[in-house]
């Protein structure tokens, strides 16, 4: 069941990054403000992204946080043709060499992380912690993005906004994987938490994506995302992680070369709405004259 899970979570992971290159299309073009209600492609990618969630949900269902969270890094390696579309030009040969480095280092650690799928719990006085402490990562970080300017205040909205959509992810897992068949367990304050957070998540990406730094954006989620996940399952969930050097330094490479690629895919995703753009040159490289931020 494991590796359904996974299978479900790639599913999911596309459907995830062509939802939020179009949302993030939007929102560099009317700002993370009430108007992208009125614009049909932004209502279009929430769908789509919220049925790639909702495959990520069963997922989680099905597999520990600490293999699943992983694989939603691969949004990324969609997310980059994807926007790349959206902005009129080919994906550029370093994009390449780092959707393949994201790639390999998925497929590393996927094969050395344990596949021990034990049902998750997790107390109400941990919950509560968890929730009180992605709020203070939230409130900081935003706090100083206001001082920020272009990609440095992109990326720091980016790991508030990780940060919730991580914790969504660790209450779907508690909810989905603690059913064993009995839809009563979902009569519990998680419940009414997971679509909570989600607001507060789908909110807190918007105006990240806003800024008009949409691979950094984007990247910085996809790196903070399953780290948080990750700590979380093996923290609050008991869920197993590699043990023993054998293990340890090449999954410890892997999510390097894993992070590498994030990152490269992050700084040559396309950043500005077309109109924020010069011509592109014969390289496919168009020269940034502007980039939009929100305030």
């Amino acid at each position: 069941m494991t590796w359904v899970g996974v299978v479900i979570a790639l599913v999911g992971a596309l459907g995830y990054a062509l939802g939020a290159a179009l949302q993030q299309f939007e929102a560099v073009n009317e700002g993370a403000t009430l108007a992208l209600v009125r614009r049909p492609r932004w209502w279009i990618g929430g769908v789509i992204g919220f049925t790639g969630a909702s495959l990520h949900a069963v997922a989680l269902s099905l597999a520990p946080l600490v293999v699943v969270q992983p694989v939603s890094v691969t949004t990324l390696v969609f997310a980059v043709p994807l926007a790349a579309t959206l902005h009129g030009r080919r994906p550029r040969r370093a994009e390449i060499a780092g959707s393949i480095a994201v790639a390999v280092g998925l497929f590393g650690l996927m094969l050395l992380v344990p596949a021990h799928n034990v049902p998750p719990v997790l107390p109400d006085a941990d919950a509560l912690a968890l929730i009180g402490c992605v709020g203070l990562v939230v409130a900081v970080t935003f706090t100083v993005a206001r001082w920020l300017r272009g990609p440095a205040k992109a990326l720091m909205m980016a790991v508030g906004a990780g940060t919730v959509t991580a914790t969504v992810s660790t209450f779907v897992r508690v909810v989905g994987g603690g059913l064993d068949g009995d839809l009563g367990r979902l009569v519990h304050w998680f419940t009414l938490a997971i679509p909570v957070l989600l607001v507060c998540a789908v909110v807190l990406l918007q105006k990240s994506y806003a800024v008009g730094y949409f691979g950094i954006a984007y990247a910085g989620v996809q790196v903070v995302d399953p780290i948080t996940s990750v700590t979380a399952g093996a923290v609050l969930l008991g869920e197993s992680l590699p043990t023993g050097a054998g293990k340890v330094i090449p999954a410890l490479l892997a999510a390097a070369l894993l992070i590498v690629g994030t990152i490269t895919l992050g700084r040559l995703a396309p950043d500005h709405s077309a109109r924020a753009a010069a011509p592109a040159g014969p390289d496919g490289i168009g020269d940034a004259v502007s980039a939009p931020e929100a305030a």
